[in-house]
């Protein structure tokens, strides 16, 4: 199959293209430029200091936190012995010998019990945006909507929880630089919580909303065990975002309807706005930021020339519909990520995204007129009235009316929570709206406190990105004289690029959205930043231990 393909019309014309691309690029003043800052960067003393920075150990294994935690992990193990005598246990050993014993003959539920049931979890939460979708809009099953989320965390960290008193695996045993961090910050917000909380429910439900998705970090990275637990998440995340793509450019076609609001009168051209399940074209575009790179790492990661074809193909697709949602946010983001992924993986994509923007602004001209809008007079007058000039005002001055350090309390401003908890007297001058910044959104409701530490949060989460990236490299196991399109085969680096410039396309677009508002944006982002520090810190290295 693949020599056929090798020798087909459409593999050439590839082949011309990319080899067009890299001409122009070979002879471009980007390429000029590169080659002379890593002449000078091979020979300089950053380098070191760069791979020094990169090769940080982490010493958290020393730490006093994870002292602690060694000590619940005793507890925990003490308790297993018990549990091990229990009545408890000997049930759910009997109801477990009973289900396999009643379902081994049966050859469908052979292979659903082949697959394992922490794959399976890993199944539900690649999927989990459809399954909101089917509970929430399709079924309308209102009363499991509004705690199905809660109910899947309860029973996948109480399998986590009996794995680990019973010592079933040594995937539960994972500390991570990020732990501390996360925890810092969830602890901050139940401070603020507390101390600024006029209405306890409304405050709770603003720290739950902003707290409880993060959790899911600490869940994927203890049910990703290795390698083939990896694939099937990454897959099924970035399947889950191509069917969504192919849904969103089926609304294109149709001219799915819009609310007016979506659009201004200025932009007529503009007949449509996909946006697939997520009921907003600006999340829908978050969530292609964010997985659009996943297909790009596999055209360079897949070995077969027919697979690297698809995963261009599917590329190709999900940016399609990345424009049309017409998200100017989520351009934005795209392009920050591109750029990224370019300067880790292959610098000619940069002469390609230079290409692609001249001719979407030459030949589209909804896309146009969307992005020259941001340039009139009509554009600051509307933001002024109604859009995110007023949002960040009304902010910032309900912020300077309460304590600047500690917020004006979770859940009471600016986000979802608040929206539906209007317990403030509506006037001409102030009015309940989403804040489309997620970063301002959180200054108001958590004050400067709040935000440092979220900040310092993110910061962490970008610095040892940048390190898993680096551990993660097997290059050196690939041929260095290969274009970069077969250079990183096989090389878990590229994935890890994919998966880190994709987070930071969504925290650029978290500054013009509210992008965290929604459960599975939230959850599938820090779900994914457990598999990029999977694979920098608990791969099995093959050429050498970078276990820290």
């Amino acid at each position: 199959m693949n020599d056929i393909l090798e020798k087909s019309w459409l593999w050439r014309l590839i082949n011309n293209l990319l080899a067009a691309i890299a001409a122009v690029y070979q002879k471009g003043i980007i390429a000029r430029f590169f080659a002379a800052v890593n002449r000078q960067y091979q020979k300089s003393r950053l380098k070191n200091i760069w791979i020094d920075f990169c090769e940080v150990p982490f010493h958290g294994k020393k730490s006093r936190f994870v002292a602690f935690l060694d000590i619940l992990r005793r507890l925990m193990e003490r308790f297993g012995e018990s549990l091990r005598q229990s009545i408890l246990y000997r049930l759910v050993a009997s109801i477990c010998c009973g289900y396999l014993r009643v379902t081994k003959k049966s050859w469908l539920f052979s292979k659903i019990n082949a697959v394992g049931l922490h794959r399976w979890l890993l199944i539900l939460f690649a999927l989990y945006l459809p399954i909101e979708y089917l509970i929430r809009d399709y079924l309308q099953l209102l009363a499991l909507a509004s705690v199905w989320e809660e109910l899947l965390l309860v029973v996948v960290i109480t399998y986590l929880f009996w794995q680990r008193v019973l010592q079933q695996t040594t995937a539960i045993k994972r500390d991570t630089p990020l732990d501390i961090f996360i925890i810092m910050f969830m602890a901050v917000g139940f401070l603020l919580m507390s101390l600024v909380s006029p209405d306890k429910s409304i405050a709770l439900a603003g720290y739950r909303i902003v707290v409880e998705y993060m959790l899911w970090f600490f869940i994927i990275i203890r049910l990703v065990r290795d390698d083939d637990d990896f694939k099937l998440l990454y897959g099924g995340i970035l399947a889950m975002a191509f069917f969504l793509s192919l849904h969103g450019i089926y609304q294109y076609i149709i001219g799915v309807p819009i609310p007016s609001s979506w659009t201004t009168s200025t932009e007529m051209s503009v007949r449509t706005r996909v946006f697939s399940l997520t009921g907003s074209p600006n999340i829908f575009g978050s969530l292609l930021v964010m997985t659009a790179p996943l297909a790009a790492a596999m055209v360079y990661y897949s070995r077969k020339n027919i697979n690297k074809i698809i995963f261009v193909a599917i590329t190709l697709l999900m940016c399609a519909c990345l424009l049309f949602t017409f998200s100017r946010g989520a351009w934005v983001g795209m392009i920050v990520t591109v750029i990224i992924f370019a300067l880790y993986v292959d610098r000619r994509l940069l002469v390609l995204l230079g290409v692609a923007m001249a001719a979407v602004l030459a030949f589209v001209p909804s896309i146009t007129s969307r992005i020259t809008f941001l340039f009139t007079s009509e554009y600051t007058t509307a933001s002024e009235i109604g859009g995110r000039a007023l949002r960040w005002a009304t902010g910032k001055m309900l912020l300077s009316e309460s304590h600047p350090w500690l917020g004006f309390g979770l859940g009471r401003f600016g986000g979802a929570v608040a929206m539906n908890n209007q317990v403030l007297e509506k006037t001409d001058e102030f009015s309940y709206f989403y804040m489309d910044n997620y970063y301002l959104k959180t200054l108001v409701e958590m004050g400067i406190i709040g935000l440092v530490f979220y900040l310092i949060l993110i910061i962490a989460l970008l610095i040892w990105g940048v390190r898993a990236i680096h551990r993660s490299d097997a290059r050196n196991m690939i041929g260095e004289n290969l274009s970069a399109t077969y250079r990183n085969v096989d090389n878990p680096k590229v994935l890890a690029v994919g998966i880190f410039s994709g987070l930071v396309g969504v925290l650029v677009h978290c500054y013009f959205e509210n992008i965290f508002e929604e459960p599975y944006m939230t959850a599938c982002f820090w779900g994914l930043a457990a598999l990029l520090i999977y694979l920098g810190f608990f791969r099995k290295q093959k050429e050498k231990d970078h276990s820290g």
